[in-house]
């Protein structure tokens, strides 16, 4: 009985082995975290989604890129007269820049740096 447990134990070792080979040829990234981790291409940079949210600003669709690239970071400080009817305008802590959002339209309307509560009448039309 203890020859055949010996046995049964050595047969698991050998096709947990043989296995793991087999996976590391078929898919050699498995085995290797840091390889994967180099693969994967980079994000823009905090100062590029900034730029990007400017360069888009007044146009569809700066609001969605807005949500998505400071989901949870944004901090209503003001509200005032702008876009189509009111904006909001919401203060990053992590990169001191503020946003100004007409949800109307779905719209940033002006990006400054700095904590600013209130923008100039001419930013925010």
């Amino acid at each position: 009985m203890k020859l055949a447990t010996l046995m049964t134990g050595i047969a698991m070792i050998g096709l947990v082995t043989v296995g793991d080979a087999s996976l590391n040829l078929l898919n050699p990234t498995i085995g290797s975290p840091v390889q994967a981790a180099e693969a994967k291409p980079a994000g823009p940079t905090v100062q590029e989604k900034v730029d990007m949210i400017a360069k888009n600003k007044g146009q569809i669709g700066s609001g969605d890129q807005l949500r998505r690239f400071f989901y949870g970071d944004l901090e209503p400080i003001g509200i005032q007269p702008g876009g189509a009817g009111m904006v909001v305008n919401l203060y990053n802590k992590s990169n001191n820049v503020t946003f100004s959002y007409c949800s109307t339209f779905d719209v940033v309307v002006a990006v400054k740096s700095g904590k600013v509560a209130r923008f100039m009448p001419n930013e925010v039309k």
